[in-house]
């Protein structure tokens, strides 16, 4: 009975472990300044999956929680349901606060990866992996950004290999 036990444990942990690793050509940013980041970011462009499906004006906004993680606030408005959808999770670095390597929890224990692996200079433009090449998302300061900047971020995105043929491009208009 302790074996099958043990067993499980070390099942369990190993299936949570994998929710935050890296895709192989993913590097995140060193040198990550939080204070810099935290604050609002539009969602311009992701790779599709059910949690935002059907959203639009998407926008994540972290802010710091009185016992040093990060309170994510993920917003999005539901067309169909005429309303906006909100989901609430904490983040927290898993190596060193200055590289850009985050777990981030949505539902209690459970952590997924959140990497920040371009960074601009400015912390105007990012692009986020998940723990594979299924999640990626560029996210702006700004509801839009420029043609130049966005070809260059899916350059980037396609070398780190992401499918990038297969981005989609929530409208930021409106709400």
């Amino acid at each position: 009975m302790k074996l099958l036990k043990f067993a499980c444990v070390l099942l369990a942990s190993v299936l949570l472990g994998a929710c935050t690793g890296m895709p192989d050509k993913v590097t995140p940013v060193k040198g990550f300044d939080l204070s810099r980041y935290l604050g609002t970011w539009y969602e311009i462009a992701r790779l599709d999956h059910s949690f935002e499906r059907g959203l639009s004006n998407i926008s994540a906004t972290y802010s710091l929680n009185d016992d040093g993680t990060v309170k994510v606030i993920n917003r999005g408005w539901n067309q169909e349901e005429q309303a906006w959808q909100q989901a609430e999770g904490k983040a927290k670095f898993v190596q060193s606060d200055d590289v850009g390597y985050l777990k981030v929890s949505f539902f209690g224990p459970f952590y997924g990866s959140y990497i920040v692996f371009d960074l601009k200079d400015d912390y105007s433009l990012a692009l986020v992996s998940g723990p594979d090449t299924d999640y990626l998302w560029l996210l702006s300061r700004t509801p839009t950004i420029s043609d130049d900047e966005l070809q260059r971020a899916i350059g980037v995105a396609k070398s780190a290999g992401f499918d990038t043929s297969k981005l989609i491009f929530p409208s930021q208009e409106g709400k």
